[in-house]
């Protein structure tokens, strides 16, 4: 495969990989993968247990070399002598976060600092930005897996990385937490920072990242932004029409002959399965039955059922 050249790669690309694949003997953990993450982009990562995503991570990180392949992050190829620099550049929240109990807070982002190279005066400010400046003080055996979850995130953000590597990064966090994380990265993709994600939570991760890539066995099955993923997969959004009951029949009139699936009673709604190319002919259907609809609702297909539907 030919290699990726600095004049070909584009200047506004963090991270790429060209046929990047990693073998265990006879195990194809990661089989042929080709990327581009844009700079200041949020890039989600998802797939089954053993797809492949932290196989994926390990690789672009230059903790483990890729059987073949090359990988580049901000135009440094990782297996190069030139990626101990870039490295400084990149944060990285593990799946599983490791922490010495025997150091408070604080000590704990010193001890990271001072291993990336950071400003020790960054450390107060990380824990403040991840919610932690009152626990600054407190041994790490004290915290819950939420507030250590939360310091992991916070020893992540040292030195203001151009790219952060989030492998289940909402791990124990309760919704409050979570919202606050999720803030947190649109802040940091405002000021420039590429972030790639993943999770378990697909809901999460629906309407918080702009594009995503699905993987299944190790290659990618799909990739691009939700909206296009839908509008690519044959999925039905889900119509739900409001109405008083005695409305009911008038409305299944009106959508008689058009092409719904499933369509049910509930109460005072009618609900259906409508074809992406029929929703317009429904509505215009609906909208001519005036005062009698009370509500109307259109529902895209969900992340999960996107990945669901495309047997990953």
């Amino acid at each position: 495969m030919a290699g990726i050249s600095p004049a070909s790669a584009e200047p506004g690309t963090a991270v790429t990989l060209r046929g990047v694949a990693k073998h265990y003997g006879a195990v194809r953990a990661v089989d042929g993968v080709d990327l581009d993450v844009q700079r200041g982009e949020v890039f989600g990562l998802i797939g089954h247990n053993g797809a492949g995503k932290s196989t994926l991570f390990k690789m672009m990180l230059g903790l483990v070399a890729p059987s073949a392949g090359e990988i580049r992050i901000q135009g440094a190829p990782v297996s190069g002598r030139g990626f101990r620099a870039v490295r400084r550049g990149i944060g990285y929240l593990p799946e599983n976060v490791v922490l010495y109990d025997n150091l408070d807070g604080l000590e704990t982002l010193r001890f990271f600092a001072k291993l990336k190279g950071a400003p020790r005066a960054e450390c107060e400010a990380a824990l403040q930005r991840v919610g932690l400046n009152g626990a600054g003080k407190r041994p790490v055996r004290e915290y819950s897996k939420g507030m250590r979850q939360r310091l992991g995130f916070a020893q992540a953000l040292l030195g203001r990385p151009q790219v952060l590597f989030l492998d289940e990064p909402t791990n124990g966090l309760d919704p409050e937490a979570i919202r606050d994380f999720y803030a947190t990265l649109r802040q940091l993709r405002d000021e420039g920072t590429t972030i790639v994600i993943t999770s378990h939570i697909l809901a999460e991760l629906q309407e918080r990242v702009d594009r995503l890539a699905i993987l299944a066995a190790g290659r990618v099955r799909a990739l691009g932004s939700v909206q296009a993923l839908r509008e690519r997969v044959s999925l039905p959004l889900r119509l739900r029409v409001q109405a008083a009951e005695s409305d009911l029949g008038a409305v299944r009139s009106a959508l008689a002959g058009l092409p719904l699936a499933d369509l049910q009673a509930q109460g005072n709604e009618l609900h259906a399965d409508c074809p992406r190319e029929a929703k317009m002919a429904a509505l215009a259907a609906l909208a001519a039955l005036g005062a009698q609809v009370q509500d109307i609702q259109v529902i895209e297909p969900s992340l999960e059922d996107l990945f669901f539907g495309m047997g990953a």
